[in-house]
């Protein structure tokens, strides 16, 4: 009589006479959303393998045979025919189950390892790829920034505080603004990124093992090593198996990345409102009203908006998750996964589609200039005129603001105020003060260093761009 061959479950333990009932199994699986770590734990256990067999404990044709095995489940994954069981909960016993099922020398696979360190590797090496990959993608986002700015780079705007005009600043100025920011963003990824390299592998369950194993030989096979390729090893068992750090410490870098995209997503929002004017974002990053036909939304950039309340709230999910978690590993860590993959997704797919968006920007000129030309905005430099006289700036100040407080009175713009009315309130002023209103002229001034002056400018606009490759318009 045939026997029908049962399917190979890897069993967790021996301890058990059964296994967990069906919706238990449904509340604990993780496959559901681990799967994405196929990769890097088919490559971590190549790197696995190959050290089992470098200290004796396994044969070289027993590594042959496991890696042939992993070999043909990254081409069945790839081709979508693999299976993945729920009852294997997680990625890592649905490839050593089918890697056992292929050849017998996959259950000596495990060797020395545990899920535990096994899944604080693949999570590391994920994230590390991913870290490179946002940078690039950060980069890109400063890149349509900056070739953006050049285009503008004689278009004055009002900058703003508490959202009222205050004073005149080149358009390119206020762009670079976010270039500075992202380059603080991208270089807290470039060190989260030291502390994400450091390699758990043999770290086992919490306790290490008895076993000869060379962490450091793994540790270089993954590219876990500082810029003098040492290899980078954690150092306390315990930690390892348990640590979250890293993982908070990139949503922490995300978070304030969203924060940074949802500023700069407000600004466009304002700008594109007919009440601004300022630019125009291309149709094919607005949409319409259902109701209203005459509608242009900015959708793109609301979702952008919109989309730092989740990465914030992944931050938050974490450190909750580990605020009162003892040592060492605790089956709560598998929480952290969703929240991770969320923040990385979120992030990277918004600094994308900003970047398209950021190119697909035109400006209006005639709308900018005139609200730049509010003289108003200009009072500051009227203060400053009479600093260089000699009067003191608390004084200055008063004296322009009750200047402020004439023109309004009668009903006539600031610069068009006479000697005569202005000396009515300080005797300093004298008829060079209407020169302070040419607007060329008030930006040709601020030359100090950072400053939105004419000249400043265009030296960081020729710094940013030299570093992102961007011609001159």
């Amino acid at each position: 009589m045939k026997q029908t061959k049962k399917p190979l479950v890897v069993s967790r333990s021996g301890r058990f006479a059964a296994g967990p009932a069906a919706d238990v199994a449904r509340f604990t699986e993780s496959i559901s959303f681990d799967r994405r770590l196929w990769r890097q734990d088919i490559v971590g256990s190549i790197a696995h393998a190959a050290m089992l067999q470098k200290v004796g404990l396994i044969t070289r044709p027993e590594l042959g045979a496991i890696l042939k095995g992993l070999r043909s489940i990254v081409h069945d994954i790839e081709d979508g025919k693999f299976r993945w069981r729920e009852d294997l909960e997680d990625v890592h016993m649905n490839i050593e189950a089918e890697l056992t099922r292929r050849t017998p020398a996959g259950a000596k696979l495990h060797t020395g390892r545990s899920r535990n360190d096994q899944v604080a590797l693949d999570l590391r090496l994920w994230l590390r790829e991913e870290t490179r990959a946002l940078e690039g993608e950060i980069v890109a986002l400063q890149a349509a920034f900056v070739s953006l700015a050049k285009k503008e780079i004689e278009t004055l705007i009002p900058g703003y505080t508490h959202l009222q005009r205050g004073q005149p600043v080149y358009l390119a100025h206020h762009l670079l603004a976010y270039v500075e920011m992202l380059e603080r963003d991208q270089q807290r990824l470039a060190e989260c990124r030291v502390r994400i390299n450091v390699c758990p592998l043999g770290s086992g369950a919490l306790a290490g093992s008895t076993l000869p194993l060379d962490r450091e030989f793994v540790a270089r096979l993954l590219g876990f090593v500082d810029r003098r390729g040492r290899a980078q090893v954690t150092q306390n068992s315990m930690d390892a198996v348990s640590d979250r750090d890293f993982a908070i410490e990139f949503c922490a870098v995300a978070a304030l990345l969203a924060t940074h995209i949802s500023r700069t997503a407000e600004d466009l929002v304002l700008w594109a409102s007919s009440e601004f004017n300022f630019i125009r974002i291309a149709d094919a990053y607005t949409t319409g009203s259902s109701l209203m036909p005459q509608k242009r939304n900015p959708d793109v950039a609301e979702l952008a908006r919109g989309k730092s309340a989740r990465v914030i709230g992944n931050l938050v999910a974490l450190l909750t998750l580990l605020k009162g978690l003892p040592l060492t590993y605790n089956r709560d860590l598998q929480e952290d996964k969703q929240r991770l993959f969320d923040t990385v997704e979120s992030v990277r797919t918004t600094v994308r589609i900003m970047a398209a968006m950021v190119k697909n920007i035109t400006v209006n000129r005639a709308v900018c200039r005139a609200a730049a030309q509010d003289p108003l905005l200009l009072a500051t430099d009227l203060a400053e005129y009479l600093v260089r006289k000699g009067v003191p700036f608390r004084q200055a100040h008063h004296a322009v603001g009750a200047a402020v407080a004439l023109a309004e009175k009668l009903a006539k713009p600031l610069n068009q105020l006479t000697v005569a009315e202005l000396q009515s309130i300080e005797k300093k002023f004298a008829t060079d003060a209407a020169k302070i209103f040419d607007l060329d002229s008030a930006m040709a001034r601020r030359r100090l260093p950072g400053s939105p002056g004419s000249r400043e400018v265009k030296k960081q606009l020729a710094r940013w761009g030299k570093k992102f490759r961007v011609r001159p318009v």
